[in-house]
């Protein structure tokens, strides 16, 4: 049984065919990649996945259970979670609340018994405090966890709001362009953080990301969107001989050297503004 399958899902804004017939399907313990020019839909794929968008067609599958069209919070409290292209941290808020605010997911006690600070709700607070805590320090964050998220460098953000869709404890990780705006230093310890979190929380990641040294080198398969049609999908090393993905996205002189440029981090979007 997949853990995440997808049955030629499309999604049609009026007349407008943003992905068509995407199909994926997903084993528990995977790293998958998707990549595509700038608006070629992945992000749309990933909307469909979380219940942002309904799609227009066909169904999305998530340990066998139908989940097309659930809200966004009974997906995630089913296990999955995600992080956005742009950051989306509660910025005046400690990086220990931010955290925090996950774990509410889970919650049983209700808003009545939160008000009134009931027992029940006292010793969640208690527990929820404590696993954010320790999940802090699993990711190195433990020492800045009084200081305001919008107070933080750039890549520790990153890192939050990844540890903060952790917290929601999910089977998958959705991440959308993690390494946005990192420069190599923060893309190498980026690629070491996704992996670690891969082994120490047992995730199955499916990833979105321009930057090629991240998407080569981490993933173990990659699918490849190009105006929301998956024009291939395989191994790194397939996806960077195949000629359909080396037109659409690569371009012939980036693949021409694809080790290299993967290793120094380069895009193929700078390739094309060469």
């Amino acid at each position: 049984m997949a853990l995440l399958e997808t049955d030629g899902i499309t999604m049609r804004f009026g007349g407008l065919v943003a992905v068509a017939d995407f199909r994926v399907r997903i084993e528990e313990g995977e790293l998958v990649g998707l990549i595509g020019p700038n608006g070629s839909g992945k992000t749309t794929v990933f909307n469909m996945i979380t219940g942002i968008y309904r799609p227009t067609q066909n169904r999305v599958r998530f340990l066998d259970r139908d989940i097309t069209g659930e809200r966004p919070d009974r997906i995630t409290a089913l296990g999955i979670a995600r992080t956005f292209q742009n950051i989306r941290l509660l910025n005046s808020l400690s990086v220990l609340d931010n955290v925090m605010v996950a774990h509410h997911v889970r919650l049983r006690s209700t808003p009545w018994e939160a008000m009134f600070r009931l027992p029940r709700y006292v010793r969640e607070e208690r527990l929820m405090r404590e696993d954010s805590e320790r999940l802090l320090e699993l990711v190195d964050l433990h020492t800045v966890r009084d200081a305001s998220a919008g107070s933080l460098p750039y890549g520790r953000q990153r890192r939050l709001e990844i540890a903060r869709a952790i917290a929601t404890t999910p089977k998958l990780l959705l991440l959308d362009e993690p390494a946005a705006g990192m420069n190599p230093q923060e893309t190498n310890a980026l690629m070491e953080f996704i992996q670690r979190i891969r082994r120490e929380f047992d995730l199955t990641i499916f990833i979105i990301e321009h930057d090629m040294k991240v998407i080569m080198g981490i993933c173990e398969r990659i699918l490849v969107l190009d105006y929301g049609v998956t024009i291939a999908q395989g191994t790194p090393e397939e996806i960077q001989g195949d000629r359909k993905v080396i037109e659409a996205y690569l371009g012939t002189e980036w693949a021409g050297g694809a080790r290299g440029r993967a290793e120094q981090g380069s895009t193929p979007e700078e390739k094309h503004d060469a």
